[in-house]
């Protein structure tokens, strides 16, 4: 239950959007004409005047002391401007991370250059400067670093902690988590279940890689940069504070972008390099990132593994569990520092009601590229070990996995229900949801219980086909704060700038129905301008699914002043009583008289110099922040259909059914798209995407022909069912984000589903399930059980 002490969460008490025009319309997106006519703007799209190429030379080392750098022979080439290497770089710092309360993380940071040693292949050693990209690419051959590999590279987040540096050991901290009497608990139990999960390493693997183009105006010391994207204010303020500058001096620009998925946008070492060579050289300097290097060097994640315990009554409720983590960071501390692991000790428990709970985990650092967050950072891990949980349960007690979830899940008359921990910082307090009536509502959206007697049919006539279900709870929402600035012009047109990015998730879009609705204006007549901060201030971006609900609120209220401008302006225009006016359509109307302005000449009156503005502020514009501590909790099914070639190993998805309450939807078509995409690189993650290394840490996958992706022919038809029964009481358009939901409960539905297609419980331990794990874990499962043990 509920600490009936806990306050409950806040309520915003301004007033809803009137009824809406646009609001839950599946409008058409307006940032789609570019990018299908061949006229978006990509950071490979822009060169400048006597611009320098830069090439990064890497490390093809796991691990070593570097006795020597050569780079004598570049430097000889023709059209080669400059090497550096870490000496050059002079007092430079280490990339920082983002604030948070988790401490003994700093020694860990990385340097923009390798400093005495290398810790991961792939590491920047060098970097040289061109007058053209082969130029570069060709004196970069030239460089050798001499690496001497004086100690085993550490693999294994399991393994013995060894020494990152003389007195500093690999194992940076652990961390802990949890409430209640988890050994009372076990000592009771009818049941105790006891897994060992393990997730691979992979990420997300943009179609456009990395780039970056800076440049230095001497003339007014300033700092331009093209290409970072997802954090561009962050980013900012960090440049600002390495080159000792202010941060008005450094200005980031936000390009189109091919793909972002959380490990676009972050600041990187070449991001730094560049910006420091445009100062140095004076120069303009562009930098683009093939694909075996992003393969090497650009952020990976979700390599986990978890030893998981339950303590089960009799009649399948949870008493507590106990959950040990072991993270594999990689390398070094990159941008995030240590919030993946928070996060998924912080939210494993989803959507069920445990009384106790205890969790540890273990942050590892490792010869490995460094790891930070991919879309459903920590979710898409700890869903499938919570829901590989629950179908052991499920298994063991006899009792029907979908019932022994009703009985565990939280009521929706517990909500606002405290967790009683905290994850990124914030309390986690589940802020609305109806978890039983979702589950029906999936139920009866994928037809179960026909689907179950089409599998059981299917397998009789010597088909694999199994079907598989996951429970998930998302968090969206992130604050802390967001900006929004709304002017209506003179021609009618109605700019909104905001500190947000845009990468591709339909944001100009959402953002300009929910200020058309509040404003009562046509969404066309919008234009939303972003990740530009010489626009705007303030921004926080775009990750955690946190772009409608917190640009989304800033902007109806930034709406809603300006609409009241627009009344009183109009009152005073048409002779009518303001509360006489109804704005619609971008037409400002007097109900008593029938006498009409548009928004464009209400605008016009408003201009600093019209005389017919009197006294009153100047402009049709408004600034608007939203300030939110806590996240939202948006929540899910996912049902899966799999057919597995048990003499192969290979699974296919026959069908797919994904159920998500996303508490409010701004544009249907468009969370249903970012729903969809999401399944794609869930079941990458779940079946075929892994970043694998030998025993001397060389990485096994580099190119497409050994990193397998899926592609249009492993997607299954997906139907989506949007739901809106739990609106988020923490804003008044009762939003929740939607731009993780189909990736999160896709590896824990999958292996649930290859489970069931080859009728053994349990069976699926780890992901991806490979053609090659599947067989070799079918072998290892029924020699087990041939000895009693499985």
């Amino acid at each position: 239950m509920q600490d009936q002490t806990t306050p409950p969460l806040p309520q915003d008490h301004n007033k809803p959007p009137r009824k809406s025009a646009y609001i839950g319309r599946a409008v058409t997106r307006l940032e789609d004409r570019p990018l299908v006519s061949g006229t978006g703007r990509f950071v490979g799209d822009m060169d400048m005047p006597h611009q320098l190429w830069a090439r990064v030379v890497r490390s093809a080392h796991a691990t070593g002391r570097i006795t020597g750098i050569d780079i004598s022979e570049a430097l000889e080439m023709p059209g080669v401007v400059a090497v550096w290497t870490s000496k050059d770089l002079g007092d430079l710092p280490d990339i920082p991370f983002r604030a948070t309360r988790i401490e003994g993380l700093g020694p860990y940071t990385q340097p923009c250059l390798a400093k005495g040693r290398v810790r991961y292949v792939g590491e920047p050693v060098a970097i040289v400067f061109a007058e053209d990209p082969y130029l570069a690419e060709d004196a970069a051959e030239t460089v050798f670093a001499d690496i001497d590999e004086d100690v085993d590279p550490i693999l294994d987040a399991r393994a013995e902690p060894g020494e990152f540096a003389p007195g500093i050991s690999t194992a940076p901290l652990t961390l802990t988590k949890g409430y209640g009497d988890t050994e009372a608990a076990f000592a009771e139990a009818a049941h105790v279940v006891e897994l060992d999960l393990a997730i691979g390493r992979h990420s997300g693997i943009p179609m456009e890689t990395r780039g970056a183009l800076a440049a230095w105006d001497k003339g007014r010391e300033r700092l331009d940069l093209w290409g970072a994207t997802k954090r561009p204010h962050w980013n900012r303020d960090r440049l600002a504070e390495m080159f000792g500058l202010s941060p008005s001096q450094v200005a980031l620009h936000e390009p189109h972008v091919g793909g972002g998925f959380g490990i676009r946008g972050e600041l990187y070492p070449e991001d730094i390099l560049v910006c420091l060579a445009a100062m140095r050289l004076g120069r303009p300097v562009k930098w683009i990132e093939d694909r075996r290097e992003h393969m090497m060097a650009a952020n990976q994640s979700r390599e986990q593994q978890h030893l998981i315990r339950a303590a089960v009554d009799a009649e399948g409720r949870l008493l507590a569990i106990d959950e040990k983590l072991h993270h594999d960071q990689g390398a070094y501390v990159r941008t995030h520092g240590a919030r993946v692991a928070d996060m998924s000790i912080g939210l494993l428990l989803g959507p069920y009601r445990v009384p106790a709970y205890a969790a540890r985990a273990h942050y590892r650092l490792t010869a490995k590229t460094p790891a930070a967050t991919y879309r459903a950072p920590s979710r898409f891990e700890s869903t499938f070990v919570r829901e590989r949980l629950i179908d052991a349960i499920a298994a063991r007690t006899g009792i029907d996995a979908l019932e022994l979830r009703r009985r565990n899940f939280i009521a929706s008359d517990e909500m606002p229900f405290d967790r009683q921990m905290t994850a990124l910082e914030s309390d986690v307090i589940l802020d609305s949801g109806d978890y039983v009536g979702l589950l029906g509502k999936a139920e009866a959206f994928c037809g179960l219980d026909a689907l179950r007697t089409e599998a059981a049919g299917r397998r009789a006539r010597g088909e694999c086909v199994g079907v598989g279900l996951a429970y998930f709870v998302e968090k969206s929402g992130l604050g802390p704060s967001e900006l929004v600035r709304l002017t209506v012009q003179p021609d009618g047109s109605i700019e909104i700038v905001t500190g947000a990015a845009s990468l591709g998730q339909g944001m100009e879009t959402a953002v300009a129905q929910i200020a058309a609705d509040t404003l009562g204006a046509d969404y066309r007549a919008c234009r939303v301008i972003h990740g530009d901060t010489d626009r705007i201030a303030h921004g926080w971006g775009a990750h955690a699914s946190r772009v409608t609900v917190m640009t989304g609120e800033a902007t109806r209220r930034a709406a809603e002043t300006v609409r009241e401008k627009a009344r009183e302006m109009a009152a005073a225009l048409l002779d009518c009583a303001p509360e006489g006016i109804e704005i619609d359509g971008g037409v400002a109307t007097c109900r008593t008289s029938g006498a009409s302005l548009t928004l464009a000449e209400i605008a016009a009156a408003l201009d600093p110099v019209s005389p017919r503005r009197g006294d009153r502020e100047p402009g049709l514009a408004a600034e608007a922040w939203y300030h939110n501590k806590h996240m939202n909790y948006p929540y899910g099914a996912h049902v899966a259909l799999v057919v597995v070639d048990a003499e192969t190993g290979r699974t296919k998805l026959d069908r797919y059914w994904i159920s998500y309450d996303v508490g409010r939807a701004v544009n249907p078509a468009m969370i249903e798209g970012q729903i969809v995409g999401g399944l794609a690189q869930g079941l990458g993650g779940a079946l075929l995407e892994e970043f694998r290394f030998d025993d001397q840490g060389q990485p096994l996958s580099v190119t497409f022909a050994d990193y397998l992706m899926p592609t249009s022919a492993e997607m299954p038809d997906c139907q989506v069912q949007i739901l809106q029964d739990a609106p988020s009481p923490l804003n008044p358009l009762g939003v929740k984000g939607s731009g993780e939901a189909g990736v999160t409960g896709s590896g824990a539905a999958i292996a649930s589903a290859i489970d069931d297609a080859l009728q053994r419980p349990g069976l699926v331990t780890r992901l991806p399930v490979t053609p090659q794990y599947l067989k070799a874990r079918i072998a290892e499962y029924d020699a087990a059980r041939a000895e009693g043990s499985e």
